[in-house]
């Protein structure tokens, strides 16, 4: 909180031009894309990196003396919290019309979308190769097959990206089928969730469960990592793209918005249409293991190549952000912790 402190401080101090920024995004890749926009706009970027729900408490205190004027978060159900929230304000943009799709845009009444994704990543399943056949395990609805009885391991069903999953399932399946499956999926547990994806791919490469859910780029950096221990656990796994015979494979985004109170409204907007730019695009795909948004944009990443080509859901992120209730209420009823 000190340091949360000291930089509100810096904002206000800050001379213009500057752009005030909240992230949830910790990754260090980032940076370029900072001093990217500070390069060719000449607008500074202040900034401050925490976790979601801290930033989304820290706006909803600060009120309309909030110095911030983006927020950036990294799940579809934390940006439609933040928008039912009233945080942000509509945004009319050409190049934002033109260049991200509808569907992975927030609410848009007809005075522009209240958030854009910036970019995507898929939620994909691993197995162990000794443990589970590949057959056993082409759906998330297989997931909850009795063959699959104590090898499955997750995180809790309260992390924002299985509640986005769970959300999307019962957008497809009807919230009693949503229901029935995460039963289904809790009843093979190998163990109580726990940890993170990186955890879940750890787990299913050492035997400890068959098969579990993560988000692609988690697995690629384990790809790219020189460790010996990666190597030796990516050498133990296989990926799979889930329902490429039905609706795709779950997208989830990492998005942004301009803050309903924020001082610097001009730079904010630049800054959202900057991170739809080819350049950023590719920042983005190469830094972080993701995928543009962009049709246009090309992203030079071995590692994502090496997954292969995939079919996507499109649903929308706006419907997955607003499903989060739904998939609370199915969490606790099947007990998915």
């Amino acid at each position: 909180m000190a340091l949360l402190t000291a930089s509100a401080i810096a904002f206000a101090q800050s001379s213009a031009p500057v752009l005030n920024l909240y992230s949830a995004r910790h990754y260090q890749t980032d940076e370029a894309l900072y001093s990217d926009f500070t390069r060719q706009t000449g607008i500074r970027v202040n900034r401050i990196e925490a976790g979601d729900e801290a930033l989304l408490e820290r706006i909803r205190t600060e009120g309309a003396q909030s110095p911030a004027d983006v927020l950036l978060l990294v799940d579809a159900s934390r940006l439609w919290r933040a928008q039912i929230d009233g945080l942000f304000q509509p945004v009319r943009s050409k190049i934002l019309d033109a260049r991200i799709p509808a569907h992975l845009r927030g609410k848009d009444d007809g005075k522009g979308a209240e958030w854009y994704g910036i970019s995507t990543r898929a939620r994909v399943m691993v197995y162990n190769r000794t443990k589970v056949r590949p057959e056993e395990v082409r759906t998330y609805e297989d997931l909850a097959n009795p063959s699959l009885k104590g090898k499955v391991c997750s995180r809790s069903g309260t992390s924002p990206y299985m509640l986005s999953l769970i959300g999307a399932m019962s957008e497809h399946l009807g919230e009693a089928g949503a229901e029935q499956w995460a039963r289904g999926v809790v009843a093979n547990f190998a163990r109580t969730p726990r940890g993170g994806d990186t955890d879940q791919i750890k787990a299913v490469a050492s035997g400890e469960c068959g098969v579990a859910l993560t988000n692609t780029y988690y697995l690629v950096r384990m790809m790219r990592s020189a460790a010996p221990a990666d190597k030796e656990a990516v050498s133990r796994i296989a990926m799979v793209w889930p329902n490429q015979q039905t609706w795709g494979t779950h997208m989830n985004i990492s998005g942004g918005g301009v803050l309903k109170h924020a001082p610097h409204r001009e730079a904010a907007v630049r800054f959202l249409e900057y991170l739809a730019s080819d350049s950023a695009q590719a920042y983005l795909a190469e830094g972080n293991n993701e995928w543009p948004v962009v049709a246009s944009a090309v992203q030079r990443n071995p590692a994502l190549d090496a997954l292969g080509p995939f079919k996507a859901d499109t649903l929308g992120v706006a419907q997955v952000g607003r499903s989060q209730i739904t998939a609370s209420r199915i969490i606790d009823r099947v007990g998915w912790r």
